[in-house]
């Protein structure tokens, strides 16, 4: 499954959804993908609020720990190949950096990075309702070419928690890189109603 994929950058925002950086580290730390994390103060904040964890206990998921104040860390460079990023969540101040390339700390940095060198950069944007400033960073970020990927859960798979509804998030986010991560049930196709009389 790992065999040559190159290191994904983790980016932790702010945003409410913490659990999902979490779980994505988890899920690469299990697929034997290296991965390179960085979080945001306002997520360690965030992460005290949503959940029981440390951000020491959120730093151990990763295999290499970047401080947000450290613009001369190796995901700061197209030099240091990686195969893209995911920010997850993706705060809306996070997304408006991102979208305009004026960036103030290495999380941002890094996703210009991602786009100057052409790789995948997947923002799970945490945010709503939306105002038309909103639509008009993503549509920006998607002209530079970031995928925007909201969390919207996928009902049709039924989920009994709420770490199915993550898993299904998670998993999707993979599929953008080609990593079949196997953590979701996915849609094989509509069921027909047995023939009988109306």
């Amino acid at each position: 499954m790992s065999g040559g994929t190159k290191p994904i950058i983790v980016g932790i925002s702010g945003a409410s959804g913490a659990v999902l950086g979490v779980r994505l580290l988890d899920v690469l730390a299990g697929l034997g993908i290296e991965s390179h994390l960085v979080m945001t103060r306002s997520a360690q904040v965030t992460l005290a609020h949503e959940t029981d964890l440390k951000v020491a206990d959120v730093h151990a998921r990763a295999s290499v720990v970047h401080s947000v104040d450290n613009i001369g860390a190796a995901i700061s460079s197209g030099s240091f190949p990686t195969a893209g990023m995911i920010v997850a969540p993706c705060s809306i101040r996070s997304l408006s950096e991102i979208a305009t390339g004026v960036t103030s700390n290495l999380l941002t940095r890094a996703a210009d990075v991602v786009l100057k060198e052409r790789r995948r950069l997947v923002l799970l944007v945490r945010e709503t309702p939306l105002h038309l400033g909103h639509l008009r960073s993503m549509t920006q970020a998607t002209e530079m070419g970031a995928i925007v990927m909201p969390p919207v859960p996928g009902f049709y798979v039924r989920p009994e928690s709420v770490d199915d509804i993550v898993d299904h998030t998670i998993g999707r986010a993979l599929d953008l890189f080609g990593i079949d991560a196997g953590i979701f049930r996915r849609w094989t196709g509509a069921r027909m109603p047995s023939p009988g009389r109306d």
